[in-house]
């Protein structure tokens, strides 16, 4: 007698301040729910809101500084979702002066054993461009809960060097870079392009397929 598959499930944890890293995670979820995917999301909420833009140069620095010193951000309570088993555990997050954002550092102290522990686990990274520290650390700190990390799936702002990092640095003390008469031909948006919003829906359908063969075959 056939007895259907149960679906994938995939969770989904990710902490968003611009709301770059929502833009994809939105995404690729739709594409890994186009293949049947039950997907849960859990949206970081740190303790105390962290206004964005910082507001003037001086706040931006001392921003810059805090988390390239890998300064924790405390989160709230995830909820009880997060502790139940999945096919896979994607997490996601932006780059923070080349290091993972305070929020998941505080997630992976106060509950990385308990969401990772033994499961199959796929960073998703946005960032500007220095994101290999960030890979770096995200797999050491998670080799500690599992053997079984996938390589990162990463996207880049796509404005080249240095005009990224100054476009971001200003568009963070509050500016507008884009409209700087002296920038305006060399950073001419901040963020992720509608094209890299399709490439994220679509590598979750890829995923989202991959995964259901390999549950139908058993494996």
């Amino acid at each position: 007698m056939y007895h259907p598959v149960d679906p994938p499930r995939v969770l989904i944890v990710y902490f968003s301040l611009s709301g770059q890293s929502r833009g994809l995670i939105n995404l690729f979820a739709a594409g890994l729910r186009s293949q049947g995917v039950v997907v849960v999301i859990e949206q970081l909420q740190p303790l105390s809101r962290i206004g964005w833009p910082f507001g003037t140069i001086l706040r931006t620095l001392w921003m810059m500084l805090v988390t390239f010193l890998r300064r924790r951000t405390p989160i709230q309570p995830v909820s009880k979702a997060c502790f139940r088993s999945y096919d896979m555990v994607v997490l996601a997050g932006p780059t923070w002066s080349y290091n993972p954002s305070g929020p998941i550092l505080s997630l992976l102290d106060r509950y990385g054993q308990r969401i990772f522990s033994g499961q199959r686990v796929l960073p998703l990274i946005s960032c500007r461009g220095y994101y290999r520290y960030h890979q770096w650390i995200l797999k050491h700190m998670l080799n500690r809960f599992t053997d079984r990390v996938e390589n990162a799936l990463v996207f880049t702002h796509p404005v080249p060097e240095p005009w990224s990092t100054l476009g971001v640095f200003l568009k963070s003390a509050g500016f507008r870079p884009e409209k700087i008469a002296l920038l305006a031909s060399r950073y001419h948006r901040f963020g992720h392009t509608r094209q890299q919003l399709l490439s994220a829906k679509a590598q979750g359908k890829t995923l989202g397929e991959s995964l259901r063969k390999s549950l139908a075959s058993g494996r």
